[in-house]
């Protein structure tokens, strides 16, 4: 398998990728579970907890900042994607259009299919994360979590979550799926933070 689809890093990307990674040559697809198909008219995302409510339409998304961006991509079964193109909504313009509690201090990140996954609200609001509809100039596969997926370029990619719907803020931390199942709380790629034993 290393060689055909991964390689070891050289060169001066040596230095962008983290300890116990390769380089994909492609972008593979990891699920767990059905992928869920959801159509744009009917997608819907709602913000609760220690946030005023509020629900988002596809529009009501698309109609927020636009921006373009180029991350690396860091999955914890080794591999990674370097200079991945996307185009979405950053984080922090989003918050501009909903009303967070200050007592609010973790980040569940809800997904059409069940999946949850947590970030402290630390993680989730540096400047370079986003919200994804797009990759590499087309609208983002269901395999790759469309309509739209989260995209923290920082941390491992199961925090990126894909198929995203909702995001409930909470004061405590919260376990999400694969936190709950032995993956690390936080999962920074420099760190080698995969596991939680």
């Amino acid at each position: 398998m290393l060689g055909k689809f991964f390689q070891k890093p050289t060169g001066e990307n040596a230095n962008r990728v983290p300890p116990g990674q390769h380089l994909a040559s492609g972008f593979p697809v990891l699920t767990y579970g059905e992928t869920p198909q959801v159509n744009t008219d009917k997608w819907e995302f709602r913000v609760w907890g220690l946030a005023v409510p509020k629900t988002f339409t596809w529009e009501d998304f698309m109609a927020l900042p636009q921006s373009d961006f180029t991350a690396d991509f860091h999955c914890v079964t080794r591999w990674s994607k370097l200079d991945v193109k996307w185009t979405g909504i950053k984080v922090t313009d989003f918050m501009e259009a909903i009303a967070v509690e200050p007592q609010a201090k973790y980040v569940m990140e809800h997904c059409y299919g069940g999946y949850t996954t947590n970030i402290s609200i630390d993680d989730f609001l540096r400047e370079e994360n986003f919200f994804a509809w797009k990759l590499f100039g087309e609208p983002l596969s269901v395999e790759h979590g469309g309509p739209m997926r989260l995209v923290v370029p920082h941390l491992y990619a199961w925090k990126s979550a894909k198929w995203i719907n909702g995001l409930e803020f909470l004061e405590n931390e919260e376990l999400g799926f694969w936190e709950r199942n032995g993956y690390h709380r936080r999962g920074e790629p420099w760190a080698e933070e995969r596991y939680s034993f």
